[in-house]
């Protein structure tokens, strides 16, 4: 028998719907879209149970007649593509025909549409490819598309769903790309019956404003560059807004968001030496280019593309951002103006005449370096003062006596700190203090300690980390945290993504001491902190905490509650940098080797001491 035979059109789809639709957020792109493609001016999305339950987006665009509105659900439908030509001058967002088709093999779909010149509307009831109710209805013109039920026919891909606030989270991401590539279009995204978004017409910068926050209003940068190759424009933000996460990065083909590593990195290198390599600038960039030099159709979900020529969009690229820093004196450049200061300088005031002139040009170190191969020829004025060179290695019975007063290492005295922890695998620790043993911080991060075997070095930040985290974790598995009471609440507010994020922290959040409760949508009053840590930053160390969150959120698979803690440990701990008293000193030692495994920081990859022995030292100067 012959085993080679044609899927079924239902099996087919859903196969091909996997491609595009991945998640609740793909449909929201997708549907958004094609609202943007119909010239609406007014855009509402609305979802519920974070998009499983329910996607509608309602505009106000152009319709269908009720033979389109049928035909628009079949695969590779489409009205944008006439000739192969056309692939190659692509303006508009979709153009495969596979959106639709592909959310109504894997949902229960609802369509309502009209056109101005109609008098009834188009209902149709779609589920798993088959169109199952079809007939007029009344309703203003536009378009009304409602998805229920996500993957209810493929329940193996429902179950790979991550939690609502995950997945709200992407929904409200594409819902930023859409909006902020069209401010002039209305957008309103509605959760659970809360208004998440209204984003009013408007400007680019208003729309950045609206969507990313208002701390970005005077935080920013315009960027605008035009050539007879390549046309870009947007905002950037300064250094100072700079994250350790690769959040609000925007970059635009044609209005089309993308996905470019390469173009990150030309925006990036422009910002060199202005932020820290870990850091990640702000930029909403819009790249306006010939369609026929770009190729979107290289994957489904059209946000990876192909430029005809990468090196030199990479050039302007980081051309238009680089300028744009210096035009706002943010990035260092050249100054020719003349400081008034520099009038005064007898340089400028008097002139270099003829005997002056002449008496450089005679001297010694001039005809040096007027000579070629001469440099080496310099010579002292005074050879004498070379003579007792080697009296600077030769020390003093005075210097000595300070070194050992500085660091007294007695072994007879009785030790007050005697840490010896057999149970550390991962090192042997056994350090001990004299009683009289000063504790010296060098260059305000590490703090050398003598021991009686030589000294340790230790890594302040690395030290309270591992000091914090251990006294994290007891309180959450012990459930016994302790809050210190605000006098005057704070209060906090995010960008809605992140908003959305702090809301699914709070029950863990709670569990390490602090005390927060929702205001609205994005504000959060913070009444309690943990008592170990002190007040007054308590909104910086949540927002940092977010960020924080999100970068271990990519690269490690921890629990939500390790994160948090871990989180918390990083950002509550003192900075390298920070000048330290000599009783804050000795109880961060004290607390450290207080702590279960001391000589490791929480992540395990960074020792935080290191241990000097009198042996190495010895070597290192070639005595043993």
């Amino acid at each position: 028998m012959d085993i080679i035979q044609l899927l079924p059109d239902n099996i087919a789809n859903q196969i091909a719907a996997g491609e595009v639709i991945q998640r609740p957020s793909s449909a929201v792109k997708e549907l958004l879209e094609n609202a943007v493609d119909a010239g609406a001016t007014n855009i509402q999305l609305i979802v519920q149970d974070a998009g499983k339950a329910l996607i509608q987006v309602i505009d106000n665009g152009k319709g269908m007649s009720a033979t389109d509105a049928r035909l628009s659900f079949e695969r590779h439908a489409t009205s944008k593509i006439r000739k192969i030509d056309d692939l190659f001058h692509i303006k508009t967002m979709g153009f495969r025909g596979e959106a639709l088709a592909s959310i109504a093999a894997v949902a229960q779909v609802e369509l309502k549409t009209k056109r101005k010149e109609d008098e009834l509307g188009t209902y149709i009831e779609i589920q798993n490819s088959t169109v199952l109710k079809q007939e007029p209805c009344a309703m203003e013109f536009g378009t009304s598309i409602s998805m229920k039920n996500l993957f209810f026919n493929v329940p193996a891909r429902r179950n790979f769903l991550k939690s609502n606030a995950s997945e709200m989270r992407h929904i409200i991401e594409e819902f930023l790309r859409v909006a902020l590539a069209f401010p002039q279009i209305s957008f309103s995204l509605i959760n659970n019956g809360q208004e998440v978004f209204h984003l009013e017409p408007g400007s680019l910068k208003q729309r950045v404003v609206q969507a990313l926050g208002n701390n970005l209003n005077a935080q920013t940068v315009p960027v605008k560059d035009e050539n007879d190759y390549i046309n870009i424009y947007g905002i950037i933000g300064k250094p100072d807004v700079s994250k350790k996460t690769r959040g609000d990065q925007y970059i635009f083909v044609n209005n089309r968001f993308i996905k470019s590593n390469y173009l990150n990195h030309a925006i990036t290198g422009a910002y060199s030496e202005l932020i820290p390599n870990e850091n990640f600038p702000m930029y909403v960039l819009f790249l306006e280019i010939d369609p026929a030099q770009v190729d979107i159709n290289v994957h489904p979900t059209k946000q990876e593309i192909k430029f005809e020529d990468e090196k030199i969009i990479y050039a302007f690229v980081k051309a238009a951002v680089k300028h744009s820093l210096a035009q706002a004196s943010v990035s260092p450049s050249l100054d020719f103006s003349l400081n008034a200061e520099m009038q005064q300088l007898d340089a400028i005031n008097k002139p270099f005449n003829k005997e002056e002139r002449d008496a450089a040009a005679t001297s010694d170190l001039y005809k040096t370096f007027t000579q070629k191969n001469q440099a080496h020829f310099i010579e002292s004025e005074n050879k004498s003062d070379l003579k007792h060179w080697k009296d600077f290695y030769t020390p003093s019975q005075q210097n000595i006596q300070h070194t050992q007063q500085a660091f007294p290492i007695d072994s007879s005295s009785d030790s007050v700190f005697s840490f010896e922890r057999s149970d550390v695998k991962s090192s042997n620790v056994e350090i001990s203090l004299s009683d009289n043993a000063p504790l010296l911080q060098i260059l305000r991060t590490y703090i050398l300690a003598p021991v009686q075997t030589g000294f340790i070095l230790i890594h302040q930040q690395l030290a309270h980390e591992r000091i914090l985290y251990e006294r994290f974790e007891k309180v959450v598995h012990q459930h016994s945290a302790v809050s210190q009471q605000l006098l005057l609440p704070s209060q906090i507010t995010l960008s809605p993504p992140d908003a959305v994020l702090l809301e699914s922290l709070l029950p863990e959040l709670q569990l390490v001491g602090y005390q927060l409760q929702q205001y609205d949508n994005t504000s959060f009053t913070v009444s309690g902190i943990p008592a170990d840590l002190s007040m007054g930053n308590e909104t910086k160390v949540i927002e940092l905490l977010i960020e924080q969150y999100k970068h271990f959120n990519t690269e490690v698979k921890f629990s939500k509650r390790e994160k948090i803690v871990r989180c918390l440990a990083r950002q509550s701990a003192i900075k390298a940098g920070k000048t330290l008293t000599n009783e804050e000193i000795r109880q961060l030692v004290e607390d450290l080797f207080a702590c279960d495994i001391p000589n490791l920081s929480p992540a395990g990859n960074s020792p935080t001491f290191i241990d000097f022995k009198e042996n190495y030292l010895d070597g290192l100067f070639g005595l043993k």
